[in-house]
């Protein structure tokens, strides 16, 4: 009977749900999927002093805005606390674990030491196997984790290969502080066994923890995962990934306008490739991954390629469902309850009629945004400085003999209107973006908008009628 792949996405809450962390859980659930096992989510809140109840939220939000579940209720490492302290004690009845007396100024000159010969800063056993007699009066032991000395610990990755770490240069690691509390090495040995794991997908620089781990598993006589650790994202001049370069929460990406879909799209390419394939559907996602298809190369994060990916998936996207994601995403905007209040309830309705115009040239939901404003503008329409330039005398004069032409449309349509309007160019022997251009600035408030058409259209003729009319009358009264 093949074994059910079980992995998990494991953050620590000590902030948002950032774009290297998005990758890591899109990549597991992926394996998951593909496997036809499950993901399941942990939450290793063992750092109180830098856990917060919000970046909990805010990581839930976070995945299932991605469209990423996971398998049952998410487990709280913290609530595990006396699970993680019962292990240790066994390590300790086992002779495989000890109490440690040292106090900081010791382990300050055990550090000083090792740098001033060279070596690597850690603990130097002093307690390892010193007798409990020696120990302070009243002094807290921590338990520390009696880690092999002679050999070697080697991991067999899928992803880095066989990568082999020396012994002597693992030191024997805190697993209970001296208040009690159990560190992240110990708990997330626990965890991973007691939660059935059988594969730890997670970024690289967590490499040497696995040689601590995988210790920790074998001392216990538990089956060690496999690991797969993926390089980690840089920015597009190879240093490693800051804010500058994209390093922000997911919520940042959404409040950006870009579409679920397109991200995950975007993020499964970091690092992981199928043939030249780039637009890539949830399906053939989950059918081609596989870890073999992870590079040992650090990639780059591009915010160009997003934005054109994300102008694909919105010009590809059903009008409605696009609606639906706006609706979603305008009560996260800074300005939303205003954004709100101004489309209205009857609002949307327009903004879909408007979308086959507007999607076309946007590449995320904030541009497609700002470029539908001229839906909900309220007469006299606010003009910007280009749209001004543009109703000049001269684009006033134009407008002035446009208008009884557009009220003489018999059907308010767009062969109609284009028909109208480029009529009324040829008679009067101007090329049509002289009349268009004055027209969009009338209508919109700015110089660059959807096709001139399709913004007559949408407004209808009342609406539209009245914008040119605003524009003429104060040339009528010159």
């Amino acid at each position: 009977m093949t074994e059910t792949v079980i992995t998990r996405f494991a953050p620590s809450p000590t902030g948002y749900l950032h774009i290297g962390g998005a990758r890591t859980a899109l990549f597991n659930w992926l394996y998951a999927k593909a496997m036809g096992g499950k993901m399941l989510l942990r939450i290793e809140d063992t750092d109180q002093a830098r856990s917060a109840e919000g970046a909990i939220l805010a990581i839930l939000d976070g995945l299932r805005w991605l469209d990423l579940d996971w398998y049952g209720e998410p487990v709280y490492q913290l609530s595990r606390a006396e699970r993680h302290r019962e292990v240790a004690e066994m390590l300790i009845a086992e002779g495989k674990a000890y109490r440690c007396y040292a106090t900081r100024e010791e382990l300050q000159a055990m550090r000083d030491t090792a740098r001033a010969d060279g070596r690597a800063p850690g603990y130097d056993g002093t307690w390892r196997d010193r007798d409990h007699s020696d120990a302070p009066e009243g002094a807290m032991p921590a338990i520390r984790f009696k880690a092999p000395r002679e050999g070697e610990t080697v991991i067999e990755d899928r992803v880095q290969g066989q990568v082999t770490f020396a012994n002597k240069d693992l030191d024997d690691l805190i697993l209970l502080r001296s208040d009690g509390s159990p560190t992240y090495m110990l708990s997330v040995v626990v965890d991973d066994h007691d939660m059935g794991i059988t594969h730890v997908i997670r970024g690289d620089d967590h490499l040497t923890n696995a040689a601590r781990q995988a210790q920790i598993f074998s001392a216990l006589g538990w089956e060690t995962p496999i690991y797969a650790h993926v390089p980690l994202i840089h920015g597009p001049d190879g240093a490693k990934l800051s804010k500058r370069h994209g390093a922000l929460g997911v919520e940042a990406y959404r409040e950006m306008g870009y579409l679920p879909s397109a991200l995950r799209n975007y993020l499964v390419r970091l690092g992981w490739s199928h043939g030249d394939d780039e637009v890539i559907s949830n399906e053939d996602m989950i059918s081609w991954f596989d870890l073999d298809g992870i590079g040992r190369s650090a990639a780059r994060f591009d915010f160009a390629k997003l934005e054109n990916l994300n102008g694909h998936y919105l010009r590809s996207m059903p009008d409605a469902e696009i609606i639906g994601h706006l609706k979603t995403l305008v009560p996260h905007l800074s300005d939303g309850d205003a954004l709100m209040a101004r489309i209205g309830a009857e609002g949307w309705s327009s903004f879909e009629r408007a979308m086959p115009g507007l999607k076309e040239r946007a590449k995320t939901l904030v541009e497609l945004l700002d470029s539908a404003a001229y839906l909900f503008a309220t007469r006299p329409l606010d003009l910007d400085d280009k749209a001004k330039k543009q109703l000049d005398e001269a684009g006033r004069e134009v407008l002035a003999g446009l208008l009884p032409k557009l009220q003489d449309a018999k059907t308010w349509t767009l062969e109609t209107l284009e028909s109208c309007v480029r009529e009324f160019a040829d008679t009067t022997d101007r090329k049509l973006g002289k009349v268009a251009q004055p027209l969009r600035a009338a209508l919109t408030g700015r110089a660059t908008s959807p096709g001139i058409f399709d913004v007559l259209e949408v407004l209808g003729r009342e609406e539209a009628l009245g914008r040119i009319a605003d524009q003429v009358q104060p040339a009528q009264s010159d």
